[in-house]
């Protein structure tokens, strides 16, 4: 038998282990809706909340949501069934299900959204690109640049970022600046989610090549032959984010059932 914990034990160990104090002014981050003194019965994570993912929660008797993104970012001026939020709000209210974002606060943490996709593509002698606090205990902020363990050529290297970052079947391709596709790659930057205004940084480290999401046609001039630049996906380049949150969850509440979605994948349709 589960030892009784409340909704607040669950908030206050994603708290520490998330640090939502590190998350980017403009965010919304943290514990958005639910009451503390709900006894927790498990979790479900996803990248983002959606009617999909509420209703798989409460299929398996879930009643905490973590995501990446919170889904409610700007603000709430009514709550009714007249727009998705407001209905999925009903509904979670209703079903009594708490929810939890880790965002920008993820992206900042050394082995968080950045490391795991750094790991992911095989890369090596890591560090953050643009650091958030000079004076803090450990290295946090935006982004992160590491080498290879040998150079590549660009569009092998690509090949295999479309391997780690796309199912098989996919049809989503990589957007790409004007490169040499046998030009060896070795130093890489990388910033999930979306990262143009990391291009610059990218440059001054010296890497051969950027991998962000959501770049605008005119980011791609800022390449300049100096540096290739690579737009995989938000959803692509942050997927990862859903194994560190099941994971941190399922190793401190091991008696708890914690999964991730099913029912979650890129907002964003390829036809």
């Amino acid at each position: 038998m589960n030892k009784k914990i409340s909704i607040g034990e669950v908030i206050s160990f994603l708290n520490k282990k998330f640090r939502p104090e590190l998350q980017e002014d403009y965010d919304n981050a943290g514990f958005l809706l639910g009451e503390h003194g709900t006894a927790y019965r498990g979790a479900l994570v996803a990248l983002d909340l959606t009617p999909e993912v509420i209703e798989e929660a409460i299929e398996h008797g879930l009643n905490l949501i973590v995501t990446h993104h919170p889904f409610i970012f700007s603000g709430l001026k009514r709550i009714t069934d007249s727009s998705e939020t407001g209905r999925m709000v009903i509904q979670l209210v209703r079903n009594g299900i708490s929810v939890y974002a880790a965002h920008t606060n993820l992206d900042n943490l050394p082995w968080g959204v950045n490391g795991i996709l750094a790991e992911k593509l095989g890369m090596k002698n890591c560090r953050i690109l643009c650091r958030q606090d000079a004076s803090a205990p450990f290295e946090t902020g935006a982004g992160m640049v590491g080498e290879l363990p040998k150079a590549m050529e660009t569009d092998k290297f690509l090949l295999k970022v479309k391997e780690v970052l796309m199912p098989t079947g996919c049809r989503r391709s990589l957007c790409i600046s004007k490169h040499n596709p046998k030009r060896k790659v070795k130093r890489i930057a990388i910033c999930g989610g979306a990262g143009s205004f990391l291009i610059g940084n990218a440059i001054d480290s010296g890497a051969d090549l950027y991998l962000t999401a959501d770049m605008k046609y005119h980011d791609f001039q800022r390449a300049e032959g100096r540096i290739t630049l690579v737009d995989a996906g938000h959803y692509e380049t942050e997927q990862f984010a859903k194994e560190i949150i099941s994971r941190a969850i399922s190793e401190k509440f091991s008696n708890f059932a914690c999964r991730i979605s099913e029912n979650q994948g890129s907002l964003i349709q390829y036809i």
